[in-house]
């Protein structure tokens, strides 16, 4: 493999994995950030917020593995985004339902 090559898949891989990481990472704060906006108003219960938690985690997770190996393939991005969106649904879903934190 010819040296222009090689340079031109390690920098395809060097720009692309950080601004992906960059991405997801700003997902995760702001939906960790909407949780705790919910359980602040009242509008999560505990046990609901504990539960959106670990569905934030299990993400987090999923990132990790898919970056473990220095590579986020296509597929790999397309379930993480997949994974976020569902989170994203669910945080939506349990701030909007009657359930309020008895205060």
């Amino acid at each position: 493999m010819r040296l222009s090559n090689v340079i031109t898949i390690v920098l395809a891989v060097a720009f692309s994995l950080p601004a992906f990481a960059g991405r997801e990472d700003r997902r995760q704060i702001r939906q960790r950030a909407r949780v705790h906006e919910g359980v602040r108003d009242g509008d999560l219960t505990r046990q609901e917020a504990a539960k959106l938690r670990a569905g934030q985690r299990h993400v987090r997770r999923l990132e990790r593995r898919a970056e473990k190996d220095g590579v986020v393939t296509a597929e790999e991005k397309a379930r993480l985004e997949k994974a976020q969106d569902r989170q994203s649904e669910k945080i939506e879903k349990e701030k909007h339902d009657e359930q309020t934190r008895g205060e």
